[in-house]
């Protein structure tokens, strides 16, 4: 797959990713992970890439510095990984117009949403 102009690297998308913004210079590859298809499902991406991480340390001190169960730890990772993705999952509009806004672009006018973007 070739490169779209700005693609900022790993380092540079995990910061995006935790809800920074980036350089002027990566405004192309933004425009394009924010508006061309497949946009919610590259959120959603995001979101497991901060989220996960979480979980494991959420895991890490069930397992490990406290007496629960395995069966406790493991709910508790579903709780957090459903309910999370669910939330990022129903507010993806209005996360992408506001991650749009962040960077200084035009958010687009999309007739399928049902409603105004804000």
């Amino acid at each position: 797959m070739a490169r779209i102009p700005g693609d900022p690297g790993v380092a540079k998308w995990l910061w995006f990713a935790a809800g920074f913004r980036l350089p002027a210079s990566n405004r192309d590859w933004v425009r394009h992970e924010l508006t061309d298809a497949g946009w919610r499902g590259r959120t959603v991406l995001r979101h497991l890439a901060v989220i996960v991480p979480i979980c494991a340390i959420v895991a890490f001190v069930l397992l490990v510095l406290s007496p629960a169960p395995a069966w406790l730890a493991l709910m508790m990772i579903a709780l957090i990984l459903c309910g999370s993705v669910f939330t990022v999952a129903a507010y993806a509009d209005d996360i992408r117009v506001s991650r749009l806004r962040q960077h200084g672009l035009d958010v687009p006018d999309d007739p399928d949403l049902g409603h105004p973007t804000h």
